[in-house]
């Protein structure tokens, strides 16, 4: 079964093609400032976009009518199940006309819904960032009407869940487990017999390369009245993190300064490692200590420093596996082809 997988970021549009979950041929497209420069919005984008991904296929002897099923990058649409969606026209009026963030991430249904519908190729989106399954309990913020909203890097904390469970021989539904993933921004989900029923946001926890973090309110505050609140934002977006306290975002050059000796700098990595491993026991006790497996991914989980000081600290609670990098290409496949089997049920959007 031919798929088309679809993933937009910022500045790049991931594509790649699979023959069921073999990778035949995979492309980073990548989009100039001056290119980008262009369009006012991100919606703006979506027909340069889907004219790249046509190039793309057009460059592999492809037309859009030989694939059998896209999948694409789900967007910040409003609260959704995990799993697989159908994509329709609902959908992608809502992401591109009253998304829950603004995100490049928000074009990716709209790309697949214009190369699929004029063959009425099956298309999906799949672990949408705005999965959100949280128990009444963990919604509650402390203030009447802002309610805690569930964002995480969903997509590929339940792709390595799964790996790690068929690794080590236990059933994801049957089970908790608690994923991290140590990226540019770091976000925690609990996985409690398959839904994520709670989770600490990448604004919410620990600082990473480029983000604050779980700013107090009063620091913010401070922030706000001398800096302004833009300047706020763009602490927790990407200037925040180890790039404020030490001007740069490349973790490996800050953890080999570490490594040489540098006291500041491995104090910076210990503190990733020492907010990571309160967030994951914070997690913990929503289950009572019950939990079968600590799971470390991302970029950042290449990182021994981090890893092995992550794993001292919580590897009482449960055994710690290691998982770096992130799989969301092949995520996106799996899912698509899950549902395409009849594995799987993709569900309807609705707003």
């Amino acid at each position: 079964m031919k798929i088309l997988v679809i993933n937009p970021g910022s500045t790049t549009t991931k594509v790649a093609l699979f023959e069921d979950l073999e990778l035949l041929k995979e492309k980073k497209i990548n989009h100039s400032d001056k290119e980008l420069a262009a369009y006012g919005s991100i919606r703006d984008q979506l027909p340069m976009r889907v004219s790249r991904v046509q190039e793309f296929l057009q460059e592999e002897g492809l037309a859009p009518s030989s694939l059998d099923v896209m999948v694409a990058r789900g967007g910040m649409l409003p609260p959704v199940r995990h799993g697989a969606y159908i994509i329709d026209e609902t959908m992608v009026k809502t992401l591109l006309d009253c998304p829950a963030e603004q995100h490049a991430s928000n074009l990716g249904a709209g790309i697949a819904w214009q190369l699929a519908r004029e063959n009425q190729t099956p298309a999906f989106i799949y672990d949408s960032v705005s999965v959100d399954e949280l128990t009444p309990l963990a919604r509650l913020s402390g203030v009447k009407g802002y309610d805690r909203r569930s964002f995480s890097h969903v997509l590929n904390t339940r792709a390595v869940a799964r790996e790690i469970a068929a690794r080590e021989g236990f059933n994801l539904e049957e089970v908790n487990v608690i994923v991290a993933h140590l990226g540019g921004g770091i976000s925690l989900n609990l996985q409690s017999k398959g839904a994520l029923i709670d989770i600490v946001s990448a604004d919410e926890g620990p600082y990473s390369t480029e983000r604050a973090g779980g700013l107090s309110v009063f620091t913010s505050v401070r922030i706000v009245k001398k800096e302004g609140v833009d300047a706020l934002y763009g602490y927790e977006i990407g200037k925040g993190g180890l790039l404020s306290y030490t001007g740069s975002n490349d973790a490996v050059a800050i953890e080999d300064r570490a490594l040489d000796g540098h006291e500041y700098s491995r104090l910076l990595y210990e503190g990733i490692a020492y907010q990571t491993a309160k967030a994951i026991g914070g997690l913990a006790t929503v289950v009572q200590g019950q939990v079968r497996a600590i799971i470390l991914t991302g970029g950042m989980a290449r990182s021994k420093l981090i890893t092995e000081a992550v794993e001292a600290s919580v590897g009482f609670i449960a055994p710690v596996y290691v998982y770096p990098g992130e799989l969301e290409m092949g995520a996106l496949a799996a899912g698509g082809l899950r549902v395409m089997r009849g594995e799987e049920q993709a569900q309807v959007f609705q707003p």
